[in-house]
């Protein structure tokens, strides 16, 4: 890990610290995908199976899970793994329940009456990642909102093991949220079939889910292309940044860092904190805890691109923080509700020292599909509003013609566009006639 003191930094060295480890994707990778979409786009199902035997090593009879593997599935994980992952759902389904978006009716005018209406995505593709591990906390983040917006259609993919079943705790997951169209898909293959469409599986609207740089680059190919479907966000690799102050727990801190340094090699954690004898410690804790982690080589691989950043003051941290604009941002302080005015950027919030956000990806009720590489400037994390469409709507009595078709006819002559005023003063004069 990098220790840097932001006020000996120039501007050039200060967005050198604050550079991710992956500064965007690689020409090469672009053309895989392309290469990977244009397969199946022309060869739809038999291209799936054969990617899938090239990249996950696995001959697959049939792309879709059966009744019986998900039968298989619930016996095969156990009873205080069920009760967690349901334990969990309901907290999700709690707080997603709260903020969702509400119709509504104005009279904007005498006679006009305005309003808005809310209707689900019909048919939707969630991706599950399975790549060093497998993520039945993702099913749930996704699968929970889908659910409440009222999809129509939903239809997951996650990677196939090496005996070609998907994980049975994703596929448990998914079924507590309803879902039982899965597909044994991974990577921008998962992708494009979800994008496209092919006999066996579905062509969605709009797709979900964090992956690798291939799902990553897949979801932006498909989306920019014709008639191609909408996607979530950017939701490449995991990142936290931690604010601490001289009263936080080293042991805590360290433990944050490295529970994401282990999602991957490609991970970045960040730690500002005002108090040098804090950094130290942190370090400190960090090599003794690494020493104890089953996966210590790919969190010292993500370690490699962590900096521990002295600051001058709490302030100066926070203006650090939105500037780099985390995924995660945990709020290590003695009083962090009264710094919460001052987050700006960020995709999800942990205030305090028994905030760990290990519990925001599993089971606090937040969702953990976040936008990741800067993007939390302009984008939200997953909510029930993702899947779903708000439709504007107006209705206009005689009255309310009245009242405002002068409004419209001044603008519409502003702008020169003589056919809009038309419009207007027909029915303006149909009104004065009566």
């Amino acid at each position: 890990m990098k220790r840097i003191d932001w006020s000996e930094l120039d501007e050039a060295g200060r967005r050198e610290a604050l550079q991710r480890p992956t500064l965007g994707i690689a020409d090469s990778v672009r053309e895989g995908v392309q290469r990977i979409i244009a397969q199946v786009r022309a060869d739809g199902d038999y291209a799936l199976k054969a990617l899938t035997r090239r990249f996950d090593g696995v001959e697959l009879d049939s792309l879709q899970v059966s009744a019986d593997e998900f039968s298989a599935a619930a016996v095969q994980i156990d009873d205080a793994l069920k009760r967690a992952l349901a334990e969990a759902r309901e907290r999700i389904i709690t707080w997603h329940r709260a903020g969702m978006s509400a119709e509504f009716e104005i009279d904007t005018a005498p006679g006009v009456c305005c309003g808005r209406v809310i209707r689900p995505i019909a048919r939707v593709g969630l991706y599950v990642p399975a790549g060093s591990a497998p993520l039945p906390s993702t099913a749930l983040m996704l699968g929970v909102p889908a659910s409440l917006a009222g999809c129509y259609e939903v239809a997951l993919c996650s990677p196939p093991r090496a005996d070609g079943t998907v994980d049975p705790a994703v596929l448990y997951a998914a079924q507590l949220c309803g879902i039982d169209t899965v597909f044994k898909l991974g990577g921008a293959q998962a992708i494009a079939a979800m994008a496209i469409g092919t006999a066996s599986v579905p062509r969605c609207d709009k797709l979900f889910g964090p992956g690798n740089t291939w799902v990553t680059a897949a979801k932006q190919a498909v989306s920019s292309a014709e008639d191609g479907p909408a996607i979530d966000m950017p939701a490449g690799p995991s990142e936290v940044l931690v604010i601490a102050d001289a009263g936080a727990n080293p042991a805590f801190v360290a433990a944050d860092l490295l529970s994401q340094a282990e999602h991957g090699p490609d991970s970045q954690v960040l730690l500002l904190s005002d108090s040098s004898a804090l950094l130290d410690a942190v370090a400190i804790e960090i090599d003794r805890q690494l020493a104890l982690l089953p996966r210590a080589q790919i969190a010292e691989k993500a370690l490699a691109h962590a900096r521990l950043i002295a600051v001058s003051s709490l302030d100066e941290a926070f203006a650090i923080s939105n500037r780099y604009a985390p995924e995660h941002l945990i709020l290590a302080l003695r009083e962090p509700r009264a710094w919460l005015d001052q987050v700006h950027s960020a995709g999800s919030v942990f205030l305090g020292d028994h905030a760990p956000e290990a519990l925001g990806d599993y089971c606090s009720g937040t969702n953990h599909v976040l936008p990741t590489g800067g993007a939390a400037r302009a984008y939200s994390g997953v909510s029930v509003a993702s899947f779903q469409k708000s439709i504007s709507v107006q209705a206009v009595s005689a009255q309310g013609i009245a009242e405002i078709g002068a409004c419209a006819l001044r603008i519409a002559e502003a702008e020169g566009l003589h056919a809009h005023a038309q419009a207007v003063r027909l029915r303006m004069q149909a009104r004065s006639a009566q």
